[in-house]
Formats: C-alpha cells, structure tokens, sequence
C-alpha cells in the first residue's frame, strides 16, 4: 500500500519584528487539550490524479474556508511525519484575517467505541507566529518546512 500523502501551503509574512507564519490547530477531540505539536499547516491529503500544488490550494481553502493565496509559491520539499504520511509543502507570502476563518469539518467516531458518529471542525483555530514559536507549536516534522522558508528568505535578500 502507498504512502498516504498530503499537500498544504505555509502562509507568511514580513513584519518590523520578524517572518511570521500562519499555522493551525488541529481539530477535533484528540487535540484539544494540546498545545505543542498540535499545529500544523493547512494541509490535507490527495489523490494520485491530483497535482500537488492543486491539491495544497485545494485544502487551504477547505481548511480554513478562505481562497489559497495569489503569488510566488516556493516549493518547501516534503517531510515524513512519525506516521508516515509524506507531506508536501509550498510557501506564499500574503496576509489574513485569522478571525475570518471558517472551517471545514470531518466525522469520526467519539467517544471511540461508543459507535456514535460525530462531525468536528478540521481546525479549531488559525494564527500567525513568530518562526520559534511557530517552531514550538507544529508537528515535530513540519518544523522542517520553517527552516527551508528561513533559507529561501536570507536567499532572497
């Protein structure tokens, strides 16, 4: 069986104190209670019929209800996370209005076992952050993604 595979974009922004990106929490029962590394990107999974940069535009946009941002999209590589899903992802330099999100939601079983299907957002909350404490809060592999965006950005100077 193939990996599974998911696709997002890392929003970011110049500020007078810094970069800083947009990450989300993720959604659900499991996460709520947690703060460190329970962010990620907006991100979600895909198919092999679909592109990868499609389908990271795709899943911004269902994650955090709000249109995938129009610019330069600089590729971040992939990175393999403790589960071994492949994640791919693409940087944007834009800004939003956290406040504006609408998220998408999925069903699962809760309280596992009970047989009792329940929907939940994908994310309970999006925000901008600093790199190191975006760095804190993001699933340990996707801090990758942070390091690739400082080389791109100290490049680009």
């Amino acid at each position: 069986m193939a990996d599974k595979r998911s696709a997002g974009l890392l929003l970011f922004r110049r500020t007078a104190t810094g970069t800083e990106v947009l990450i989300a929490h993720m959604g659900g029962p499991i996460w709520q209670r947690r703060d460190a590394g329970a962010w990620s990107v907006p991100k979600g999974e895909y198919g092999p019929q679909e592109e990868p940069r499609d389908a990271a535009r795709r899943e911004f946009t269902e994650e955090l209800g709000l249109p995938a941002p129009e610019g330069e999209y600089v590729p971040l590589g992939d990175v393999r996370q403790s589960g071994g899903k492949v994640v791919t992802v693409w940087a944007v330099e834009g800004d939003l209005d956290p406040g504006l999100v609408e998220p998408g939601t999925f069903t699962m079983e809760w309280p596992r076992g009970s047989g009792d299907m329940r929907a939940f957002p994908e994310i309970d909350r999006a925000g901008w952050f600093g790199l190191e404490p975006a760095r804190a809060k993001l699933v340990a592999a996707q801090t990758a993604f942070l390091d690739r965006l400082t080389a791109h950005l100290e490049g680009v100077r």
